[in-house]
C-alpha cells in the first residue's frame, strides 16, 4: 500500500517537473519547430494528463501552477494569467464535481472543457472592455480550438474506459 502511493506520488511529481518543464520552453520550442504550441492549448493538456493519470489533486495543482510559471516566465500579462488559472481551475473542478453526478467520463470532460472555456471568454471579455487588458478575444483559432477539446476528451473517456474508476487519494 505504501509503495503504492510513493508510485504515484512520484508519477505526479514527475508529470509536473515535465509540465513546468514544458510550458517554461514552450516559447523556445515552438520558435525551433515553426509553430505556435500555445494555439494547442498546452496548459490544459497537461492538466488532462494529471486528470488522467495522476491524483485527483494533482490536477488542481498544475491548473494553479502553470499559468503562474508562464507568467514568470514572462509570458502573459498578470490579470490574463489569472484568468486561465481561473479558467483551469473551474475545468478541473466541473469534471470532477460532474464526474462525481453523472458517472459518465467523456460528458463530463467535454461539458467541463466548453464551460470553462465560455467563462474564460466571458471574464476576458470584460477585461477587455474595461481597459485592464488590450489584445483580441480569441487568439487560438476557434477550429483548433474544438479540435483540442474533441481529442482530450475522447483522451480522457479511453483513459477511464481502460483504467476503470479512478481513486481519490
Amino acid at each position: 500500500m505504501k509503495s503504492s502511493i510513493t508510485l504515484k506520488l512520484s508519477a505526479g511529481m514527475v508529470l509536473d517537473i515535465i509540465a513546468v518543464l514544458f510550458i517554461i520552453f514552450l516559447g523556445d520550442i515552438s520558435r525551433l519547430i515553426g509553430y505556435p504550441m500555445y494555439i494547442l492549448d498546452p496548459m490544459r493538456m497537461m492538466v488532462i494528463l494529471a486528470i488522467a493519470f495522476t491524483p485527483r489533486w494533482n490536477g488542481w495543482v498544475l491548473a494553479f501552477l502553470l499559468p503562474f510559471v508562464s507568467y514568470f516566465g514572462g509570458h502573459p500579462h498578470l490579470l490574463k494569467t489569472c484568468l486561465m488559472a481561473t479558467e483551469l481551475l473551474l475545468n478541473v473542478w466541473l469534471f470532477w464535481f460532474l464526474f462525481s453526478k453523472i458517472r459518465m467520463s467523456l460528458i463530463s470532460i467535454l461539458l467541463s472543457i466548453i464551460f470553462s472555456k465560455a467563462v474564460y471568454y466571458l471574464l476576458k471579455y470584460i477585461c477587455i472592455q474595461q481597459g485592464w487588458i488590450s489584445g483580441d478575444l480569441v487568439s487560438s483559432p476557434l477550429d483548433i480550438q474544438v479540435i483540442t477539446t474533441l481529442i482530450f476528451s475522447a483522451f480522457i473517456f479511453t483513459v477511464f474506459l481502460f483504467k476503470g474508476k479512478p481513486k481519490k487519494y
